[in-house]
């Protein structure tokens, strides 16, 4: 189960900073967690981009 944790961490952390390791990836054992922690991290990456730049133009005197 450790193991497990320790991969979906560094594939959420990989995610976040936009990078894939294909030989976690591709472990028989904690592959899977690995790719599933990319998964979040790049949504979580995305999801701050989204509410950056929302914010961004709300600021705006314009607005766009």
């Amino acid at each position: 189960m450790e193991e497990a944790f320790a991969a979906y961490t560094a594939g959420h952390s990989d995610g976040s900073a936009g990078i894939r390791d294909g030989e976690r990836a591709n472990d028989p054992e904690t592959g899977t967690d690995y790719r599933i922690g990319v998964v979040d991290g790049s949504v979580a990456a995305f999801q701050a981009e989204l509410v950056a730049e929302v914010r961004r133009l709300l600021d705006s005197p314009e607005g766009v």
